[in-house]
């Protein structure tokens, strides 16, 4: 990182220890992304639940997905100009509210509001990624941005668990009683043991810009999400595919046109920051693929010949370990990327990622074979997603820190999304039939992760063209000397 032609990153004075401060962030995260996987223990049984159809019932996954991909550029974008504590807290809260209304909710349409407002939480995660620079000592900064980056990973991993136990021994609502509980613990810890730092910046919040993107992204996303449903040729998925498209273009156009953008797509543009955020989208694919295909092998029948049987929480349980993975290899990510840099960083977890999904072609006939496929794959996904906010915030200027992870994580956003509309449409194209119900062959579960395995390699080949526009990098102590003289 070379902090030549960058105004200063400002520094914060606290008297609590910067180790507690980078527990709090990322623990904080990991509460945000459990909302991920909060609800798929009862999908099922969702249309039953709030007395709808099973078409409407799966807007209550979307819906989430949806707040999470508009809030995490916005929230950067608000934590660049009024500074990242306030946005952290009120992510905080935001999460705490949509939980209540969940917990409340009997029929669809409250669920939906609530559902968005805990999507929108996961504007957390980038603002905390950025807040690190801030708050942590140059020696743990590596170390701590590949933590919290894994907790977008390890929360929808742990989630699934967690979230079968609660629901098998409670009645469903709990699922929102503990995660308002998560939401309070989440907002106190934010507010009291957090620093206070003068990091906000000049400027306003391109509102016009602001609606414009999540109008584009909202269409775009539902149509990909929603297109195996409606059919891909239907009037409405195309219209809102295309729309989206349109919407996005002009979104662009109107950007570059701004003295005060609410993303500035010049910087987005340069080299190591758009080749980031591509790889950012097929990495998110690789590792969106093995979270939606492994988990249908697993409960699969074994009546099919293939399927093992698993119930709910054991499937949850098995697939446990590879979110714990992520979080082991945050320290390996920190030291790689001091060693070899971001750029290597990023393309070796591409090609560990899609490694392990070779492996689960071969790796089948049992759950645990499964596991050992989906551990070295979530170590790629803890390798890479540590180095991709790292490459991004060496290569922009710090007034457009938070926005740009933002971005980063947004990227990964759309990654997931695609994923699951190619994997339903993989799974659903290729069906054996068992007492009337149409499965998925074995064939379609293999031809899943040779597409995660490419998706993943084609996304770790493009790392390799992510080459820092500034000069030589400066060691640990000439970047703390460096800020300390500016500070």
């Amino acid at each position: 990182m070379n902090l030549s032609g960058k105004a200063a990153t400002p520094r914060a004075t606290s008297s609590v220890n910067p180790i507690l401060i980078i527990g709090v962030l990322g623990l904080s995260s990991l509460f945000a992304s459990l909302m991920q996987s909060l609800v798929i223990p009862i999908q099922v049984e969702l249309p039953e639940l709030l007395g709808t159809s099973s078409s409407n019932a799966s807007w209550v996954v979307t819906a989430t997905l949806l707040g999470g991909a508009v809030a995490m550029p916005v929230a950067g974008r608000l934590a660049d100009l009024f500074g990242k504590k306030p946005v952290l807290v009120a992510s905080a809260l935001i999460l705490l509210v949509g939980s209540l209304i969940c917990a409340l909710s009997d029929s669809l349409a409250p669920m939906l509001v609530g559902r968005v407002l805990q999507g929108l939480a996961m504007g957390y995660i980038p603002v905390a990624i950025s807040f690190v620079r801030e708050v942590a000592p140059v020696r743990m900064i590596n170390t701590a941005v590949a933590a919290i980056s894994a907790m977008l990973g390890v929360g929808g991993a742990l989630g699934l668990p967690l979230a079968a136990w609660i629901a098998d021994s409670l009645d469903w609502h709990a699922l929102f009683w503990v995660s308002l509980g998560l939401a309070a613990v989440m907002a106190l810890l934010s507010l009291f043991l957090l620093p206070h730092v003068r990091d906000a910046q000049e400027g306003s919040l391109d509102w016009l810009g602001a609606i414009g993107l999540a109008t584009g992204l909202v269409a775009f996303l539902v149509g990909v999400s929603k297109g195996n449903d409606w059919g891909w040729t239907s009037g409405l998925t195309l219209g809102l595919l295309i729309g989206g498209v349109a919407v996005l273009l002009l979104w662009g156009w109107f950007e570059m046109r701004s003295d005060d953008p609410l993303v500035e797509l010049r910087t987005l543009s340069q080299r190591p920051v758009l080749m980031t955020n591509l790889a950012a989208v097929l990495i998110g694919f690789g590792m969106m693929a093995q979270a939606i295909v492994v988990p249908q092998l697993l409960g699969m029948p074994a009546a099919t010949g293939f399927g093992l049987g698993q119930s709910i929480l054991a499937t949850g349980l098995w697939m446990a370990p590879g979110g714990l993975m992520m979080l082991v290899f945050a320290p390996v990510s920190s030291k790689l990327l001091s060693t070899i840099g971001g750029r290597r960083t990023l393309a070796l977890g591409g090609f560990v990622l899609a490694g392990g999904y070779v492996l689960a072609v071969f790796l089948t006939g049992a759950p645990w074979q499964l596991l050992i496929a989906t551990c070295i794959g979530s170590a790629g996904v803890g390798i890479g997603y540590a180095a991709m906010p790292t490459l991004i915030l060496e290569n922009v200027p710090p007034a457009e820190a938070a926005a740009s992870v933002g971005l980063n994580g947004l990227a990964r956003s759309v990654g997931t999304t695609l994923a699951g509309a190619v994997m339903a449409v993989v799974l659903t194209s290729n069906t054996i039939d068992l007492g009337g119900h149409p499965l998925p062959t074995l064939d379609a579960f293999k031809l899943c992760f040779i597409i995660g395995a490419a998706a993943a390699a084609i996304g770790a080949a493009l790392a390799l063209f992510v080459y820092p526009l500034r000069g030589k990098k400066m060691s640990g102590q000439e970047l703390q000397d460096a800020i300390d003289a500016r500070a």
